[in-house]
């Protein structure tokens, strides 16, 4: 998805790329394919002050605010499959946004298209994390220095 793309255009996207699969077997393949190919994450920012509490997995996620335009710029990463995928879609979503982008559009789409039913208790609960740490990071960033990279 480009950067110039709105949070409702990747909503859509991601809206459109679920409606291709009618079994969950392959709605979970296409999560984990989109993980696979999440950026690489720095082995430096795997650690304990970066990673997101309440998910069952270890999933470690960084906020900065980029100085020069004022946009949250996301990084994160998984050791699980699933997860990986999630991220990804959370990062379609909201990386390189306006921290009033991101606590604007919550993301309606993950229910739109399901997300929840398919998902075990604990990935859910996991996945509501990642998305708090997300809006918590934006909220900082409106009181902060662009500079500022979100508390973790």
């Amino acid at each position: 998805m480009p950067a110039t793309a709105t949070i409702e255009e990747a909503a859509k996207a991601i809206a459109d790329d679920f409606a291709l699969f009618d079994e969950y077997g392959d709605k979970i393949e296409y999560i984990m394919d989109r993980g696979r190919h999440l950026p690489p994450f720095p082995e430096a920012l795997k650690v304990d002050a970066n990673l997101v509490p309440g998910c069952q997995s270890r999933v470690w996620l960084v906020a900065r605010r980029d100085p020069a335009t004022g946009r949250v710029r996301l990084q994160a990463d998984s050791d699980a499959f699933i997860v990986k995928g999630l991220i990804a879609l959370l990062l379609q979503l909201y990386d390189d946004r306006l921290p009033e982008e991101i606590l604007a559009n919550p993301p309606k789409v993950l229910d739109e298209i399901g997300l929840t039913l398919f998902l075990t208790p604990g990935r859910s609960n996991g996945l509501a994390s990642m998305i708090a740490r997300i809006q918590a990071a934006a909220r900082a960033f409106l009181g902060a220095p662009a500079e500022a990279a979100a508390p973790a």
